[in-house]
């Protein structure tokens, strides 16, 4: 197997991060043109966005399942596929998983938005960015960091602001999605409670490893939720 060079290196840091910056003009223009509307299934709005992936980017881009989940949908955690289509609600938070259309990229990205005004919500809305900047933040602050370390300061940030941090981890290294690809399943490859290696480190094909932070956010005891995913060390 060839050793990546600075040349290689370089370029797939840049296809991971021109895969966010499409991703984040996608959600952009799905949010001005309210695709993710009350009374639209969850599938419905997927092949919507899928439309308009294709006409920003020139490319029909197609998933078998959903790219949107609602209300309690929006609960499960990534990984768990809900078993039947719902109508998105008035007052739902949806979130809008973009990693299927992003294959090409190696990278993931998923945004949360809220219909209506329930004071909760928009608050889970505004902390999950701010919970991630957060993360980033102790990330940046210390070059030894380990995947058990990081994600135990997620866990404290999130009960801090009130909510629950959910999901079996709080991201993975960039690269295909997790259900497709059985090494997720290991914990180093994964910013989660059983890995203590550094996440600054070179994979085992050789790479440098690149990571995508995923924060989910949980209010259990009124059973809604939203997540927020991107690239934690490339920004």
């Amino acid at each position: 197997m060839a050793i990546p060079d600075r040349m290689d290196e370089r370029l797939r840091a840049l296809n991971l991060v021109e895969g966010q910056r499409k991703a984040q003009t996608l959600f952009a223009e799905a949010t001005r043109r309210g695709l993710m509307a009350a009374g639209r299934s969850e599938y419905e709005v997927t092949d919507r966005i899928g439309d308009l992936a294709r006409e920003l980017w020139g490319t029909r881009v197609r998933w078998p399942g959903r790219i949107v989940r609602s209300g309690p949908h929006a609960v499960l955690p990534s990984g768990e596929e809900p078993s039947a289509d719902r109508v998105i609600g008035a007052g739902d938070t949806v979130t809008a998983h973009f990693g299927p259309l992003l294959a090409g990229h190696g990278t993931d990205y998923t945004r949360t938005t809220v219909l209506g005004d329930d004071s909760a919500r928009l608050r889970l809305r505004e902390d999950l960015p701010a919970i991630s900047a957060a993360g980033r933040a102790v990330f940046r602050s210390d070059a030894r960091i380990t995947g058990r370390q990081l994600y135990a300061e997620l866990g404290a940030l999130a009960d801090k602001a009130g909510w629950s941090l959910g999901g079996r981890h709080a991201g993975h290294l960039a690269g295909e999605a997790p259900a497709a690809n059985p090494m997720w399943a290991r914990p180093d490859a994964c910013i989660g409670p059983d890995n203590d290696q550094p996440l600054r480190r070179t994979t085992s094909d050789g790479w440098r490893a690149h990571w995508l932070l995923e924060i989910h956010l949980v209010d259990e005891h009124a059973g809604f939720a939203g997540s927020h995913k991107a690239l934690l060390d490339l920004v």
